[in-house]
């Protein structure tokens, strides 16, 4: 499925690749998933450096818009380690390779699996993390990022009840961790541990870098979905 394919381009962090193949992925959404041609035409009408700062905020600062999708199921917990290794050999049977710095989680990736499936089971795949994909939405939408349009694609394509709006009135008694209150406790906590680990973080993914700052404090509180969020 070339939209899953897509959306996980735009998903990304932004790089140069990216903003030369501008028009060509433009063309591609306009063919393959119209309903995000306003999010691109925005999204590539802006500067790259200015797209990169953007990334940065949304999904870099604190874990509530984290895109390491076993970061909203598992945390820190030991389930984590195996869910990653059947994931892993998942993608291993697919003939997906994955080099030393990309966490199977991220799901960016996931989607760049799904899109060399079968149709039904990329849609299935699409449905088995359905309430995250509305959760990050849900939380995107609240602090008026337009990357929320990308998350309600998704479960537009995967045929889903959820949508971004499903959660909305529970994301907005959550409490925020991307504040500078909380950025400030979390900078307090781990400086020296930050330091020692990114002192040399050339060769680092940007994934890398969110899941080893963030690993060792307090989870936010992940909302339960399974019961409601009707279209």
């Amino acid at each position: 499925m070339q939209s899953l394919k897509i959306i996980a381009l735009l998903m990304e962090y932004p790089n140069d690749e990216l903003w030369e193949a501008a028009a060509e992925i433009q063309q591609a959404v306009a063919q393959e998933v119209p309903q995000i041609n306003a999010f691109a035409d925005a999204f590539f009408a802006s500067t790259l450096i200015d797209r990169q700062a953007e990334w940065c905020e949304l999904f870099d600062r604190g874990r509530a818009t984290s895109l390491l999708l076993f970061e909203h199921v598992h945390a820190e917990s030991r389930d984590r380690g195996q869910a990653m290794v059947d994931l892993m050999a998942q993608y291993e049977k697919a003939g997906l390779q994955l080099d030393s710095r990309e966490l199977p989680d991220w799901l960016p990736l996931y989607l760049e699996y799904l899109s060399i499936q079968p149709e039904p089971d990329a849609l299935q795949g699409l449905n088995d993390v359905a309430p995250i994909l509305a959760l990050l939405g849900g939380r995107l939408k609240q602090r008026q990022s337009p990357y929320s349009q990308l998350f309600d694609a998704l479960l537009s394509i995967a045929g889903s009840q959820y949508r971004s709006e499903s959660v909305a009135s529970q994301v907005v008694k959550e409490a925020r961790d991307d504040t500078p209150q909380a950025l400030d406790a979390i900078w307090e906590e781990e400086q020296v541990k930050f330091i020692d680990d990114q002192g040399c973080s050339a060769d680092t993914s940007p994934q890398q870098q969110h899941q080893r700052r963030f690993s060792d404090n307090v989870t936010p509180q992940y909302l339960d979905i399974s019961a409601g969020g009707q279209k």
